[in-house]
């Protein structure tokens, strides 16, 4: 057994229930653990408090599994959170008629470093921690357990777990290599086909499902600007809102091709939508300086912060992007706005987009706040959890 004994008066985020424990609140390691081994964590003096998954190259040092000393981490482990976390979706998947969501969505289902979506009859995974690659065996026979007849895929290609000391890696985990798009349905019967195996994240932003749809409402009759577009889901929505017209901007071409496909398939009008390879940033710029005009804007950017030595630049980022988008608004048009960095607070957020309206000589009043959807659930002890923050604002 090994033992991570914790600083003077260092447990108290542990008696919170926060998941994590970082480097410099660590008095002494007993035995020799590996990385992603478990170990049992002990306040300074003796009292055991949880039990956890080492890792000796992050500044998160031990992530925590339970904090249940009779509850032992095994392949029952992993089925027992995997059927939790299935149950409390249920209902969001019959609600709104769903094939695909966020099965665990990390430490708030209680498998830190573990994203697990399902796109029909697929399971992607992404293992971002050492403690779950260490029991990766473990949490894929749960899985073929309690989905015999479900393929599986893994989509760890991604630069975070270098901080964990783990190599980038995906393929076929079980069943059958995913085509090369896929077709699932959200919000009551919009299809979106997704590119599982090179797609951004597990292919798609589930976490943006109510946000697309909240987004109809505000443009009938509306010439929407739809940034960073992605696949165009938010493009979706508009046009189903009655769009006059809708401008989709992203530099991926690919992107691009897929955002077509899904307005033919769901029988939308095409000649309605303007598709536009291009840096997003350069091309505010070009249509402030030309003075054109959108009722509506979608901001969905890429994650600007991912550290805290980014958070400044990060902010002026966000802070830009947003003050061109105010300067292309006409008066009583909306810009619904986002960031999905995770160090990026919602206080904060509010304040660069307030900073950015004042520069650009606008007023604005927000009448929605925005986060992730359900199936991407926020712990209580874990604030960390939500990082998707969105604001509607309308401009006077």
């Amino acid at each position: 057994m090994y033992k991570i004994i914790l600083d003077q008066d260092r447990e108290k985020s542990l008696l919170r229930r926060h998941p994590w424990i970082f480097s410099k609140a660590i008095a002494k390691i007993e035995g020799n653990p590996q990385s992603g081994e478990t170990v049992e964590i002990y306040s300074s003096t003796g009292s055991w408090l949880a039990r956890g998954s080492y890792s000796p190259e992050s500044q998160i040092r031990v992530r925590i599994w339970t904090f249940d000393q009779d509850q032992q981490i095994n392949e029952k482990f992993f089925e027992d959170r995997i059927r939790n976390a299935l149950d409390k979706r249920q209902q969001l998947i019959k609600t709104k008629e769903l094939s695909a969501y966020r099965l665990i969505a990390a430490e708030s289902d209680g498998l830190p470093g573990t994203i697990i979506d399902i796109y029909n009859n697929y399971i992607v995974c992404e293992l971002l921690s050492a403690g779950i690659e260490f029991q990766r065996k473990n949490l894929f026979s749960a899985l073929k357990k309690i989905f015999p007849d479900f393929n599986i895929y893994e989509r760890s290609d991604v630069a975070v777990r270098k901080k964990e000391g783990l190599q980038e890696r995906k393929g076929v985990i079980s069943g059958e290599e995913p085509p090369e798009m896929v077709e699932i349905s959200e919000n009551n019967g919009m299809k979106i086909f997704v590119d599982l195996k090179n797609g951004h994240k597990t292919g798609y932003y589930l976490d943006q499902r109510d946000n697309r749809a909240s987004l109809q409402k505000y443009c009938d009759g509306a010439k929407v600007l739809n940034c960073f577009c992605y696949t165009g889901g938010f493009s979706l929505y508009a046009l189903k809102g009655h769009a006059k017209q809708v401008y989709n901007v992203d530099v991926s071409r690919p992107a691009l091709e897929i955002a077509k496909k899904n307005i033919m398939n769901n029988h939308l009008d095409i000649g309605r939508v303007k598709f536009l390879e291009e840096d997003v940033f350069k091309y505010l710029r070009r249509l402030v300086e030309q003075n054109e005009k959108f009722d509506v804007i979608v901001l969905d950017p890429p994650k600007f912060i991912e550290n805290k030595n980014q958070l400044v630049r990060g902010s002026r980022g966000y802070k830009d992007i947003n003050m061109l988008a105010f300067k292309l608004l006409n008066h009583g048009g909306v810009l619904q706005t986002y960031s999905c960095s995770g160090l990026m607070t919602p206080e904060l957020f509010q304040k660069i987009v307030a900073d950015a309206a004042l520069d650009a000589g606008v007023n604005g009043q927000i009448i929605e706040k925005l986060s992730q959807a359900s199936d991407h659930p926020v712990a209580l002890p874990y604030p960390e959890g939500l990082y998707l923050k969105g604001l509607t604002v309308k401009v006077d």
